[in-house]
């Protein structure tokens, strides 16, 4: 763009030395009303500049175009001449134009951007630093809050994360105390501080943005991102932020954060409040139901997918496609656990033509399957069209969770392994190919693959809990396991099935009390087949044999099929 714009004025000056030459070889020409800022000599140098330039000589190009610039006082050849510097990369170069601009134009706001990038390219972070605050002070009041939250953007290539959040919190300071503004100005630099690794010094400055302006969502949109931390005056910032009208978006993501931290009660609050002030937002009733859908409560779950459905039938973007694809899927899984197959395939008739295949494959299978079409559900999966190393990677996924859920987990083993040894370091074929073993009871061999993923994930849950649950129930190596489980709780202190875990872990140690508040807690958190089985035995064992009975039969109708829970009414002889 500033090349185009330096030719349309280098155009323009052209036509009025020709002007000129035209008006001298005519006697009866009228003398020219002011000389021309380009005369003939002038124009030849930037000419030649621009030889220079294209020719392999950039260095003798950018002299005398910046020479040119300095005389005429243009900004376009002054950019022009940083534009050639930049070109042959040379910083040093580009930034002496930008400044020499500066100099020369004091009153132009345009060479300031200029200096402050280049200093940024050439890792200066502290004459950044003050390059940045030389161009917020010039900026107009108007475009100053936009200009502050383009910071971390402009200074995330410097290495230094740290060093770079000092730097931009010393030229911010003035504005932390301006109204407007100083939400702005902290939340930036909560975003540095967050970006550089520093949280509680985030979580500090987002506290002080939503201070500053209780109206501004940049604090919220902040303080989302650093939840991860479980500061407790950050949770309360953002409770209190949620009791006023926020915008749905970030009631949304707020309740999204809290279905990752497995807080789904809470998660469930906010999204039907969001349903109830904001009716017409689309995306807040597919949360909604997918969340109730987990939560085991299925009639209201029904509800609010198809309410999604209906609202979101006509939109054609494709994030909301993707979320219609979403809705319709679990609304034929709900269809299909109540015995309404017919349903359960209208339901999939309905899906938009860009719905993933992969997922939709495993839907239609898992269908054919309860109708007893095993080979058909198989070849189903088998016939998805891949096209790429990814989708491939997805697809052999997709088969050998079918084909464990179904029993057939010595056909899923030469899959995955195949998978695994073209890519051995990916740790989702790792992982899978550890679950298909332990279906297998090859103890040694799920082990050590569990033992891979941890190297390859060493902050991945999952790992550490597979191996400690595993241990567990085959009531070997206890006190290891509880070491395992220990750590997956560490890395996610709610989730509710390592809480699971720790609660079977504690069962086998003895620990009955102990265990039967874990699950008791976990089963409230995440009613699901499998914690219903154990709860029920923990129950069972010390002697309340009614409520072990009615935590079972309210886990058959959570999942009817599921194995631990169908292994442990047998094992007890319980008919239910």
């Amino acid at each position: 763009m500033g090349r185009m714009k330096f030719w349309f004025r280098l155009a323009i000056l052209s036509s009025c030395i020709v002007g000129a030459w035209a008006q001298t070889t005519d006697p009866k020409a009228e003398p020219a009303a002011a000389p021309s800022a380009l005369d003939a000599v002038l124009f030849y140098q930037l000419l030649l500049g621009e030889l220079n330039a294209r020719e392999g000589s950039p260095g003798a190009g950018f002299s005398m175009l910046l020479d040119a610039a300095r005389k005429t006082r243009d900004p376009a050849l002054f950019q022009r001449a940083v534009d050639i510097a930049l070109q042959a990369r040379s910083g040093d170069a580009a930034l002496q134009a930008a400044q020499t601009w500066k100099r020369e134009l004091p009153q132009d706001s345009e060479p300031n951007r200029f200096i402050l990038q280049i200093l940024l390219a050439l890792n200066r972070p502290e004459e950044a630093g003050q390059a940045l605050l030389v161009s917020l002070n010039e900026l107009p009041a108007a475009e100053l809050t936009g200009a502050m939250a383009s910071v971390p953007r402009l200074f995330a290539p410097l290495p230094d994360k740290k060093r770079a959040a000092d730097v931009v919190e010393k030229a911010l300071t003035k504005y932390t105390a301006k109204v407007p503004g100083s939400a702005t100005a902290w939340t930036t630099i909560g975003r540095m501080r967050r970006d550089a690794g520093q949280e509680d010094l985030a979580i500090e400055a987002a506290l002080k943005a939503r201070t500053a302006d209780t109206s501004s969502p940049g604090p919220i949109i902040l303080g989302l991102s650093l939840m991860g931390s479980a500061n407790p005056k950050l949770q309360a910032m953002l409770d209190e932020a949620m009791q006023g009208n926020v915008l749905p978006e970030l009631r949304l993501g707020y309740a999204r954060t809290l279905i990752s931290q497995q807080q789904y009660p809470k998660a469930l609050h906010e999204l039907t409040q969001l349903n109830a002030k904001h009716p017409e937002f689309a995306e807040g009733w597919l949360i909604r139901g997918l969340l109730l859908q987990d939560m085991g409560q299925i009639a209201e779950a029904q509800q609010q997918l198809s309410q999604f459905v209906q609202l979101n039938a006509k939109n054609t973007e494709p994030e909301q496609q993707a979320g219609q694809a979403e809705a319709l899927m679990a609304l034929s899984q709900i269809a299909q656990r109540q015995g309404q197959l017919d349903q359960a395939q209208k339901w999939l008739a309905q899906m938009p033509a860009t719905a993933d295949p992969i997922k939709l494959a495993s839907r239609q299978a898992d269908l054919l399957a309860q109708q007893g079409r095993m080979s058909e559900a198989r070849l189903v999966l088998a016939q998805v069209k891949t096209s790429s190393p990814e989708q491939a990677k997805r697809k052999t996924l997709a088969q050998s969770q079918w084909l464990r859920e179904h029993l057939q987990s010595a056909q899923a083993y030469p899959l995955v392994q195949a998978a695994l040894k073209e890519s051995p370091e990916d740790a989702d074929l790792a992982s899978e190919l550890a679950m298909v073993t332990e279906k297998l009871q090859r103890h040694d061999e799920m082990e050590r693959l569990l033992r891979q993923v941890m190297k390859l994930r060493p902050k991945d849950p999952q790992a550490f809990n597979a191996l400690g649950y595993s241990l567990a129930d085959r009531n070997v190596r206890l006190p290891e396991a509880r070491v395992l489980i220990e750590q997956a709780v560490a890395l996610t202190p709610q989730d509710p099935y390592i809480q699971d875990s720790l609660g079977w872990v504690a069962f086998r140690q003895g620990q009955h009390a102990e265990a039967l508040k874990i699950l008791t807690a976990a089963y409230k958190a995440k009613p699901d087949a499998e914690i219903a089985a154990h709860l029920g035995e923990v129950l069972w064992a010390m002697g309340n044999t009614q409520e072990a009975g009615a935590i079972w039969r309210e886990g058959l109708l959570l999942k009817a099929d599921n194995e631990t829970l169908l292994e442990t009414l047998k094992r007890l002889n319980f008919k239910p």
